[in-house]
């Protein structure tokens, strides 16, 4: 089960305790019946009642930012693989890479095997790696690795890997 199913399931928890309780007090307001209208089980009920709306408000709230948040990283994923795409298509047009090797490269840096690029081209194997080869030779990289660490350098800010110290904690 999600964080947010069950983020909503407490939400409803809540919400039907406190919808009891407020009957349960209005029932004996309106018909005290045998006890006495401000008995202590009333105040009791009226602390639980309280506390569960409070409850109630601070989940709701705090289901609220988390959706907010989901969406904002939800979003940079979204810009993050754009700039990937962008980087890609920048380094195979300096590389003046063919589509057939373009698509080999990108199979290569998804972590595809030969066999498996093969099966997916409809392709002999010879031929993925003569593709893979020239990809290779066009980015002067001696192999899959290097060719993403490639890509990785340009997306990573140099000043993470000198101190290897997030951001936050450099001043």
């Amino acid at each position: 089960m999600s964080r947010t199913a069950i983020l909503w399931s407490l939400f409803a928890l809540q919400a039907i305790c406190c919808a009891y309780f407020l009957m349960d007090i209005t029932w004996d307001l309106l018909w005290p019946g045998f006890y006495n209208r401000w008995a202590e089980s009333d105040v009791i009920e009226a602390l639980v009642t309280l506390a569960l709306f409070l409850g109630l408000v601070f989940t709701g709230n705090e289901l609220r930012s988390l959706l907010g948040r989901q969406t904002e990283l939800e979003d940079q994923i979204r810009i993050a693989s754009g700039a990937f795409s962008e980087v890609l298509e920048a380094r195979f047009h300096d590389w003046s890479l063919t589509a057939a090797e373009r698509e080999v490269a990108i199979l290569a840096i998804k972590g595809f095997s030969i066999a498996e690029m093969a099966d997916l081209r409809d392709t002999k194997q010879g031929t993925i790696k003569a593709q893979c080869a020239s990809v290779y030779r066009k980015a002067d990289v001696a192999g899959r690795l290097q060719l993403l660490s490639i890509f990785l350098d340009d997306l990573i800010a140099d000043d993470l890997v000198s101190t290897g110290q997030p951001r936050s904690a450099q001043g």
